[in-house]
């Protein structure tokens, strides 16, 4: 008959009372308790551990299991080719969560970035209902724009980085910068933000304050944030002002292009402030000299001195005087004999000498004659072709604003032609229309024509 072997019998373990769990006692002896020191989790559990191991592709972490756990190096980060000892210290605690306890080696493997991403989740979650900033570092430059790491990877489109456009996006890799939420969608794992968001915020405040403390009359310095067709637009450290184009220069300018570039820093005159609109209107030439002063100055009715043509219109031509000071040379005015067509005396670009007619200080208007020059008779030339619009520039002729006595002295041997042809002349000169419909170029000898209500009023760059 087979003997049956008895097992022995297991010792009572009773804790130890006081220690937490941590000790027992067995047959009277005191022995640490070491299964109380594994912390009990599961798969999907974010835990806390200490790291005791760096290598170049993986990280040791020691959580209070039979082992420690491994974090590979390609769930250290969402970043890309990340270097382990640039993510994490020797003795740092990190959070990381479970992905299995036990692989086909034994080993419990865990990832940190995903336990940073469902921290993250919350967070940015949390930020997008609340309209708070998050804060993040921009760690990628790609087409279209920026990733953002907040523990999740955020874009932030190119548009939203700045109030502005920004020409190279490559400043901002390494930086850490704070952005709005502005589209979430969790099972898609996308993130959308906007620093322009958070930027325009902080610039409300910061108009009001300027807005405050800006009066008319005052010279202020700025920089060209934008050239648009109708002016320029001036940032004010926080809020932008427009120059409109007839306030860039004494003398006609076609397009602000020609006087300022994006970027220069220039000194301003505030005109007027809309303070329940925010509109700020500003002056560049009201920092310069006016030549139109210096005209006033040094020159009186009678002098002669010599110009350049620089258009010729139907109903005559303008002389350039002085930079950025023009005059008219009636038709009437350009020879003793009778012009049908400005062209066949004057072209643009010709020196010619002109006879001060009229100086009208108040109105800055100039008139000028050709044929009064003493000793001075300008060749007609032949074959000119007739001006474009023909007639229908007299139509368009500006209010001039001459007096009416101006061009009344006929020269003598005058033939009957044009003794006849002069009340016609006179007409032309009363006859108001448009001044920008004909003739844009004589805005540098008027008073500066008002900014365009329309596109002042939409011109702010936010």
């Amino acid at each position: 008959m087979e003997a049956t072997l008895t097992p022995p019998a297991i010792p009572e373990a009773r804790v130890v009372e006081g220690s937490d769990g941590m000790l027992l006692e067995i047959d009277g002896h005191i022995v640490p308790n070491y299964d109380a020191t594994i912390v009990p989790f599961d798969e999907g559990d974010v835990v806390t551990g200490k790291v005791v191991r760096i290598d170049k592709d993986e990280v040791l972490v020691d959580i209070g299991y039979k082992s420690e756990g491994v974090i590979p190096n390609n769930e250290l980060s969402i970043r890309k080719s990340v270097d382990p000892h640039e993510e994490v210290e020797l003795g740092e605690e990190v959070d990381a969560l479970v992905l299995t306890k036990e692989d086909q080696d034994g080993r419990l493997i865990l990832s940190k970035k995903r336990a940073r991403f469902e921290r993250a989740w919350r967070k940015i979650e949390a930020a997008a209902e609340s309209g708070e900033p998050v804060n993040g570092a921009v760690i990628e430059v790609v087409k279209g724009g920026l990733i953002v790491d907040l523990g999740v990877r955020g874009f932030l489109p190119a548009s939203l980085v700045d109030i502005r456009r920004v020409p190279n996006l490559d400043e901002y890799l390494g930086q850490t910068i704070q952005t709005k939420v502005i589209e979430l969608n969790r099972s898609r794992n996308n993130v959308v933000l906007s620093r322009r968001a958070v930027l325009e915020e902080e610039r409300k405040e910061q108009r009001q304050a300027i807005l405050e403390r800006l009066q008319p009359g005052q010279v202020i310095e700025g920089q060209i944030s934008n050239i648009v067709d109708f002016g320029a637009f001036v940032d004010l450290d926080g809020i932008d002002g427009l120059i409109h184009i007839s306030e860039l220069s004494w003398s006609h300018v076609n397009h602000p292009s020609e006087v300022l570039n994006i970027g220069d820093t220039v000194e301003v005159k505030v005109l007027d402030i809309d303070r329940d609109r925010q509109r700020i209107s500003l002056g560049l030439k009201q920092t310069q000299e006016d030549p139109w002063q210096r005209v006033v100055d040094t020159y009186h009715v009678g002098d002669e001195l010599e110009g350049t043509v620089t258009k010729v219109v139907a109903f005559g031509a303008f002389v350039e005087i002085l930079e950025g000071v023009e005059g008219l040379v009636h038709i009437s005015e350009l020879a003793q004999q009778h012009v049908e067509n400005p062209r066949e005396i004057v072209q643009p670009g010709d020196e010619v000498k002109v006879k001060i007619l009229e100086i009208d200080s108040e109105r800055r208007r100039l008139s000028l004659s050709i044929k009064r020059v003493e000793g001075q008779v300008l060749q007609r030339r032949e074959g000119v072709d007739a001006l474009e619009g023909g007639a229908g520039d007299l139509e368009d002729l500006p209010e001039l604003g001459l007096s009416e006595d101006v061009f009344a002295e006929q020269p003598p041997a005058a033939p009957d032609d044009d003794v006849a042809e002069q009340p016609e002349a006179e007409a032309a000169v009363e006859s108001p229309a448009e001044p920008e419909a004909e003739e844009p170029q004589a805005a540098a000898t008027e008073e500066p024509a008002e900014q365009a209500d329309a596109p002042s009023e939409g011109s702010e760059q936010e």
